[in-house]
């Protein structure tokens, strides 16, 4: 079984996204990082976020990995080219970066087949902008998480300052509001709910509520 959950940034896709897979005993997979993991490189090889040949041959060549933690039941670590990347893709410069290296058509096909590839096994809830209308969309179970504008906001600014990088609200919200705007008008798989998707506005529910309605959802689905 797979379950897709969708959404914008500071929607709490990753954090639900977790939580549903360690209660069902499912495996997780988190595409955005990946996207991120390309960025990343991308920086460090001083290519441009618009060199679509050179990103390309990035994401065909360079082996993406997620590896685990020691007594940690899903994977928190990812590697590209054999290099650790875990705290830089979650670096304001890479926040910034990643729309338009994911609006990069190639970048997609070549991601979107490995994305296939990982979770071809087993079940899984895979989180990201995409899975329910192209990754996955005969996936049992699609979900559209998201929260205002403000909220979301709120909590990235509360993470990034969990993770030591200065962060200000109003900077915050700005970023995201133009990210919105950047990944849900983009030709290629713009962000945007399934026709089939549960869509859920988190702003004001707790991340256990939220989880507890996806789980509920999945355990539907098995019994149908």
């Amino acid at each position: 079984m797979i379950i897709a959950i969708d959404g914008p940034a500071g929607s709490g896709k990753s954090t639900i996204a977790k939580n549903t897979a360690q209660l069902l005993g499912f495996r997780y997979l988190d595409t955005g990082a990946m996207y991120r993991a390309i960025a990343v490189r991308a920086r460090d090889l001083d290519v441009a976020y618009d060199d679509s040949d050179a990103l390309s041959h990035i994401a065909n060549h360079d082996a993406i990995e997620f590896r685990f933690v020691d007594n940690e039941p899903l994977p928190s670590r990812i590697f590209i080219a054999g290099e650790e990347v875990t705290a830089e893709i979650r670096t304001p410069e890479i926040d910034k970066a990643v729309s338009p290296v994911s609006a990069c058509e190639s970048v997609r096909e070549a991601l979107v087949a490995q994305q296939r590839a990982m979770s071809a096994y087993g079940d899984y809830v895979v989180e990201g902008r995409d899975i329910g209308t192209v990754v996955f969309p005969d996936a049992a179970v699609k979900i559209f998480l998201t929260a205002g504008p403000e909220e979301r906001a709120r909590r990235r600014t509360a993470q990034n300052l969990e993770r030591g990088i200065d962060a200000d609200f109003e900077t915050v919200l700005a970023d995201i509001i133009k990210r919105d705007e950047y990944d849900s008008t983009r030709d290629i798989s713009p962000l945007a709910p399934a026709e089939d998707a549960v869509q859920i506005d988190s702003t004001m529910m707790t991340i256990d509520y939220v989880t507890d309605l996806i789980v509920n959802l999945a355990r539907e689905a098995v019994a149908d």
